[in-house]
């Protein structure tokens, strides 16, 4: 019997997605298009394979049974396959998908665009939500090219590889009454702060060191993105605690002020992770080295 392998990311990605409409999506794919390979998939392996229920779509045993395995061929095959092939950035189209969370994609990913514009113009991002953990952002399927952020507990299909650290400090508005050239430990405390709470685990950091030190917090305020932050301290007598390369990229708004924070915080890491079958691929290996090199420039000139 004859199979059409590209029916297996279709499998897959519905596998990940449990949504027709998503699944197509992500494919760039018509939903009439994935409901064709959806029929021709159940003729093959003679089973319904996922069943339609009030919020989308679940997986039959077998469905969960073949998952693991298809997806484990498919990356021995694309590994293979894309090991062969040539890649030229400079003439290359072609468009990658990056998970990155909050903090990468406003600390990282502007200046990563700008050197693909100088040397791989034909290059194209897609950004997909972080989510709250891997398997939400399309990096433990293969789906998307990397995820970019704070990892733990991760897949054993995935290669992990360190992008580079970064430390906290406190950010006020300029006028601040109660806060002069520094700010103490009793000051932070009396404060009201704003908080930033976005996808994933990169919130653990700053609750983690806030514990290790001791160093209480009352939270006025929380937001799910950095981005919130300047206009929102600039308005109020609120205290946040950012990491330190996103604090150099509001340093320029003369309404702010950056000071350290009153005790030592330590640092936190931001990895990279793809999907083992992307180890060998010359494309997906020159947009790692590419965002590895970028990320070293970002902290040296911070």
């Amino acid at each position: 019997m004859r199979y059409d392998l590209n029916l297996l990311p279709v499998f897959l990605t519905l596998m990940e997605e449990r949504s027709v409409t998503r699944a197509a999506e992500r494919l760039g794919m018509t939903q009439p298009a994935l409901s064709n390979a959806l029929a021709r998939l159940r003729v093959v392996l003679r089973d319904p394979l996922f069943v339609r229920e009030r919020y989308g779509i679940q997986p039959t045993e077998l469905a969960l049974e073949l998952a693991p395995v298809l997806a484990s061929a498919l990356g021995q095959i694309d590994e293979m396959v894309r090991g062969q092939q040539e890649f030229d950035p400079a003439t290359a189209e072609r468009l990658f998908t990056l998970a990155p969370n909050s903090y990468v994609e406003f600390v990282l990913v502007p200046a990563v665009v700008a050197r693909l514009n100088e040397v791989a113009p034909g290059i194209r991002l897609r950004l997909t939500p972080y989510g709250s953990d891997l398997a939400e952002t399309g990096v433990v399927s293969g789906t998307t090219a990397l995820a970019l952020g704070r990892f733990t507990e991760v897949p054993d299909n995935l290669v992990v590889q360190h992008l580079m650290d970064d430390g906290l400090a406190c950010v006020v508005r300029a006028g601040h009454p109660d806060v002069g050239d520094k700010l103490t430990r009793a000051t932070y405390e009396r404060l009201r702060h704003v908080n930033v709470l976005p996808p994933g685990r990169l919130k653990a950091g700053l609750f983690q060191a806030l514990e290790r030190q001791g160093l209480k917090r009352e939270v006025a305020v929380s937001v799910t993105h950095f981005l919130a932050i300047p206009e929102m301290v600039a308005v109020s007598d609120y205290c946040a605690t950012l990491p330190r390369l996103i604090c150099s990229r509001i340093a320029h708004d003369t309404r702010l002020k950056i000071l350290p924070a009153p005790v030592d915080l330590g640092t936190f890491p931001v990895d990279m992770a793809w999907h083992v079958r992307y180890r060998a691929d010359p494309a997906h290996r020159w947009l790692r080295g590419l965002i590895s090199e970028v990320a070293r420039e970002v902290v040296a000139g911070a």
